[in-house]
């Protein structure tokens, strides 16, 4: 399976650009699936401590309308998460997109930061503690949103459900990519699952650096196999499904609890 992992700039007036150019890639290097970064298609309300919910329906309206450019990738895949309001309560909704299936709401994001740049549990409600598997098109896929990254009971619960995919949208920083990256691969090998992530990149309308840096790990060593850079912000592998069924019969996935 051809699997694309991209940066896509914070800055919402460059994104028309760098789709286009995510649009060649993937039509160019065959993707069957592609992951994009956390909530993609509107600037990074949590920036604020200030909760301005108007901002917020703003970008549940940018999501919606944007979700219409997701065609181009056809026949990928397409992973994300995007603003929602669900039951008058904002979330943030991970989600997978196909031709064939749609928009399939997958996780919504349960363990969320406060602090300064990432006002995440002021601006939205976290959801159920519900960290399941969701098969679309005969491929399994499971969420950890960027901070669940760090609740690593979680990936080896993914590991029993039989995991091909684990998802990692991220909006992270510059000076701590070494550490997220250090993560994902740790993610990988406990799931046992191909471990895809995605980012922001550029600097924020505060002066905030954005890591970019997505990947692309294998699941039974942890190997990096794709890393996205600012000279190549889009990078395709070819994985083996099987390597991750294979994976889960080996150390350290078959020891007992």
């Amino acid at each position: 399976m051809r699997v694309t992992v991209c940066q896509l700039p914070d800055n919402v007036h460059q994104l028309d650009a760098e789709w286009s150019r995510l649009v060649e890639h993937c039509r160019r290097e065959r993707s069957e699936l592609v992951l994009l970064p956390e909530m993609p298609f509107s600037r990074w309300l949590a920036a604020s401590q200030e909760v301005d919910q108007s901002a917020w329906m703003s970008g549940v309206v940018e999501h919606d309308s944007w979700r219409k450019a997701l065609t181009d990738l056809v026949p990928a895949i397409v992973i994300a998460t995007q603003p929602v309001l669900r039951d008058e309560t904002n979330h943030n909704e991970g989600f997978v997109w196909s031709a064939a299936g749609g928009y399939r709401p997958g996780h919504l994001k349960y363990y969320l930061p406060n602090e300064s740049g990432f006002w995440e549990a002021e601006w939205y409600e976290r959801g159920p503690k519900d960290f399941s598997s969701i098969v679309t098109e005969g491929l399994s896929i499971g969420f950890l949103i960027c901070t669940e990254l760090w609740f690593t009971e979680h990936a080896r619960a993914y590991a029993k459900q039989g995991l091909q995919i684990l998802a990692t949208p991220r909006a992270t920083g510059l000076a701590s990519a070494d550490k997220w990256l250090a993560g994902g691969r740790a993610a990988a090998v406990m799931s046992g699952a191909f471990c895809l992530s995605s980012n922001r990149d550029g600097t924020g309308t505060d002066g905030f650096e954005w890591a970019g840096q997505g990947w692309i790990i294998e699941p039974e060593d942890g190997d990096v196999l794709g890393l996205t850079t600012d000279d190549e912000p889009f990078v395709t592998v070819d994985i083996d499904l099987d390597v991750a069924a294979v994976a889960k019969t080996t150390y350290p996935r078959y020891v007992r609890e």
